[in-house]
């Protein structure tokens, strides 16, 4: 598996925190974890994007989940490679929709 240390360290401090987090501590958390996924640059393997795609949480995190699933998207083999179950995170099921209707080109 060839992941750069980039996407490693994003992964490493776990899922985008939820909007509601109002704790100190979680303001620290939320700048660290923008921090390391602006790090990332894209495109990104099939390694990373599935690496990345469990770093979704519940909510948008304040715009960081757009840009996740931007990054996610940029990999060559879509993530999920599978139809999520309804229970899955939506974030998953939202990437599961795009693949299925693409935006039409410019």
């Amino acid at each position: 598996m060839s992941v750069r240390s980039e996407v490693l360290r994003f992964a490493q401090l776990g899922p985008l925190p939820p909007e509601s987090d109002d704790a100190e501590a979680g303001d620290e958390a939320f700048g660290e974890l923008e921090r390391s996924l602006r790090a990332v640059r894209w495109p990104v393997s099939d390694d990373e994007a599935r690496l990345l795609a469990q770093g979704f949480g519940v909510d948008e995190c304040f715009g960081l989940a757009w840009t996740l699933l931007q990054l996610v998207e940029t990999a060559p083999t879509p993530v999920p490679a599978a139809e999520p179950p309804a229970t899955a995170n939506e974030w998953l099921r939202l990437l599961w929709r795009r693949q299925q209707h693409p935006a039409p080109s410019l």
